[in-house]
């Protein structure tokens, strides 16, 4: 059944740090690698919600590039989950007319993985309803790094002007080239930190951090998150709107 909320400020692009999920699984009993199945399981539930708002880009920070020092046994169990959500959902995907993005640095994901998310993108690459971004092995710094080197180079070989270096410009350089700025992130589980996420999309959007630990993340909580947002007042630097 559909809410009967519907956004009413504009909001294109809203972010997710999926935190909580290990602590979920403590209170539960269970393993922490079943709460990263739990937290997958959930994300087409938070793709629906949002499309059901209007929302045209919805980002999910999946995997970090500081998530490599967790044991090996997790980083595998999120790979499996991370596969199995594209074999499951990817006919979905295409159906509502969903384009998959991945930002981050592929190289270091195991080739299964890594051939399954291509796989994704390219099914979904003429699509135009929305985006579905996936952040795996991606950290703010590294991007901005990464994109630094590449301008760098580019201007070695000729290709750009640094003197004509805009903000515009410089986003190109970027995993989420194309994309609008991020208008809202959350993050749950109750930490109040953004943790090397989108840390150049993120330069006006409004944070909110819920207790509601990801695996329990459902479509009331995010309408929840959705109302405090309608009640924020954005002035982008300028005076405060009557």
């Amino acid at each position: 059944m559909k809410s009967e909320f519907h956004l009413s400020k504009p909001l294109a692009h809203i972010a997710f740090i999926m935190d909580g999920n290990g602590r979920w699984a403590k209170t539960h009993g269970l393993p922490r690698y079943l709460g990263h199945k739990r937290a997958c399981e959930r994300l087409i539930d938070i793709y629906d919600a949002c499309r059901e708002q209007g929302i045209k880009v919805i980002s999910f920070f999946a995997f970090s590039t500081e998530n490599w020092n967790r044991p090996q046994d997790e980083i595998d169990h999120l790979m499996d989950y991370l596969e199995d959500f594209f074999h499951r959902e990817i006919n979905y995907l295409r159906k509502n007319g969903s384009k998959v993005m991945i930002s981050g640095d592929l190289s270091r994901i195991r080739e299964k993985t890594r051939k399954v998310c291509l796989e994704a993108i390219e099914l979904t690459k003429d699509n135009d309803q929305n985006i579905l971004n996936v952040c795996l092995n991606y950290g703010g710094r590294d991007e901005i790094v990464k994109a630094a080197k590449q301008i760098a180079l580019d201007y070695k070989q000729g290709k750009i002007d640094v003197a004509d270096l805009s903000e515009k410009q410089f986003a190109s350089y970027l995993y989420t080239a194309g994309l609008p700025d991020v208008d809202l992130m959350i993050r749950t589980s109750g930490e109040e930190r953004i943790s090397n996420f989108l840390l150049y999309e993120i330069a006006y959007a409004e944070l909110i951090f819920t207790p509601v630990k990801w695996p329990d993340f459902d479509k009331e909580a995010l309408i929840d998150c959705l109302k405090e947002f309608e009640g924020r007042n954005r002035r982008f630097g300028g005076l405060e709107n009557a």
